[in-house]
């Protein structure tokens, strides 16, 4: 049975110790996650845009190589859960916490 590359094993310690809390450390990196993939689906889309027509008929419905490319590309593309979790192990990513005892 081939295993899967992208799956990798991750020190729950090292991670937790950024924060002093797994779950806080996993709360920033979900948050960081979401910001990168709502980026990452805003380019896809941007770069698709130029490929779509307003007409709809078939003989203008026909595969288009370089709107195939971008689309491979971006599912070969590390997934948005790695790199936050790369960028919050590395130091690269800024948290903070509210203050909440003042009114």
């Amino acid at each position: 049975m081939a295993t899967n590359p992208s799956i990798i094993t991750r020190d729950t310690d090292k991670i937790a110790a950024v924060t002093g809390n797994l779950y806080e450390s996993v709360s920033v990196i979900s948050k960081r996650a979401r910001q990168i993939s709502s980026k990452m689906k805003e380019e896809l889309n941007n770069k698709l845009a130029e490929f779509a027509s307003g007409v709809d008929n078939l003989e203008e419905v026909f595969e288009n190589r370089e709107q195939i490319e971008i689309s491979k590309f971006y599912e070969r593309m590390p997934k948005a859960g790695s790199i936050s979790i790369d960028e919050f192990i590395e130091g690269k990513t800024y948290h903070s916490y509210r203050d909440t005892t003042e009114e």
